[in-house]
């Protein structure tokens, strides 16, 4: 009986062992492997909190305008007005085909004063979308398009257009409604965004950005009489034919108008606006320390005396600038001079205090290469405190 509890007992001693140190190899291991996930230095936790978070909505703004234009369709008697944005590297436009319908020539004015003549590269009869191409922008800035998600009813957007004229004119808003159907003037628009952001004359084609990602989720394409509703076609639907007109065009098959039909179509009063335009775009880039995009308004002779590095001195201590009090008018060699009052907060060598100064400037601007320039710009100060 002894020699029997004897080979009992030793196998239970080597599974109990065995058992033991199962236990606390796992014991280990577990310690191990949830240390590692609630670590806070990994670097992958803290990039992916940093995608998350929301855009700054200046920086959307002023990003996107760089790739929004104003579109005129010219006809024998009437111009219509739209918007449009860049979407790939060849200087390829989206825009509503509206806009562009039967136009004896197409031209487009861009965030810096230009104008340039552009082509069609195709356009639906039934769906409202539309490419033109204008090849003098190619490689320039496009907007990043979102063709992954669906927005949803509540996100926040932001509506970009040329309403009534006036480039680059923002409204903020929500996705009020989706999937909405409906026919005008021959178009069907279906699964459509409802937005509560304005959409009226000349917004018509320009992007809807998400507020959060700061991407292109729609083609602002129609609104109510009263304004009150606006109409967006969700870009991931028409996202495939617009690459495939853009990938399958060539510039030697296309027809673009001349220099002189752009020329033609001018007048006096567009000469102000642009100017104008040109004037706050280039004080918006100066405050949002965008100094390339105001350096590339000037024309060759001030960039020729100040060297860019200089230019940029010049600013780099503004915090802050508000304007008022535009005034421009044409002088008699066809140029615009444009005056105004600008109040800038600047640092000072300690940066910890700031000084504020006023100023009055006056921006002379006129056609270099066909292209609108700043070619002169004077300041003064004005008393303050």
């Amino acid at each position: 009986m002894k020699f029997m509890h004897k080979k009992i007992l030793g196998p239970v001693i080597v599974s109990v062992l065995l058992a033991a140190a199962s236990v606390f190899i796992l014991i280990v291991i577990h310690n191990q492997y949830t240390s590692h996930n609630i670590s806070v230095n990994n670097p992958v936790i803290r990039k992916v909190k940093t995608a998350t978070q929301d855009l700054d909505l200046k920086s959307i703004i002023h990003t996107a305008e760089k790739s929004v234009v104003q579109i005129e369709g010219k006809h024998e008697k009437t111009t219509v007005t739209g918007s449009g944005f860049l979407f790939n590297e060849k200087g390829d436009i989206v825009t509503n085909a509206h806009v562009i319908k039967d136009a004896d020539v197409i031209y487009v004015r861009t965030t810096n004063g230009r104008v340039y003549p552009a082509a069609v590269v195709g356009a639906s009869s039934d769906t409202d979308i539309a490419v033109i191409r204008v090849p003098q922008l190619a490689g320039q800035p496009s907007l990043d398009i979102n063709t992954e998600t669906k927005a949803e009813i509540g996100d926040d957007v932001i509506a970009l257009g040329s309403p009534h004229g006036f480039q680059n004119t923002v409204t903020l808003g929500i996705i009020s409604g989706t999937e909405r159907n409906f026919s005008v003037d021959g178009y069907n628009y279906e699964h459509a965004y409802q937005i509560s952001a304005q959409i009226t004359n000349g917004n018509s084609g320009g992007p809807l950005i998400s507020r959060k990602s700061g991407k292109v989720i729609g083609i602002n394409a129609v609104g109510t009489n009263d304004g009150t509703l606006g109409f967006s076609i969700p870009i991931d639907d028409v996202y495939k034919q617009l690459s495939t007109w853009a990938n399958e065009a060539q510039n030697k098959n296309l027809t673009f108008g001349s220099t002189k039909d752009i020329t033609d179509a001018a007048n006096t009063q567009q000469l102000v606006n642009d100017a104008e335009y040109v004037v706050d775009y280039f004080l918006e880039s100066i405050s949002m320390r965008d100094y390339v995009a105001a350096y590339t308004l000037l024309g060759s002779n001030m960039q020729t005396e100040s060297a860019y590095s200089d230019f940029r001195k010049q600013f780099i201590h503004y915090i802050d600038l508000q304007y008022s009090n535009m005034t421009s008018k044409v002088t008699d060699d066809g140029n615009v001079e444009t005056t105004l009052s600008v109040t800038a907060e600047k640092s000072q060598n300690n940066k910890t205090k700031t000084k504020q100064e006023t100023y009055t400037y006056v921006f002379t601007l006129g056609h270099e290469n066909d292209q609108l320039k700043i070619l002169q710009i004077n300041q003064s100060p004005e008393d303050s405190e």
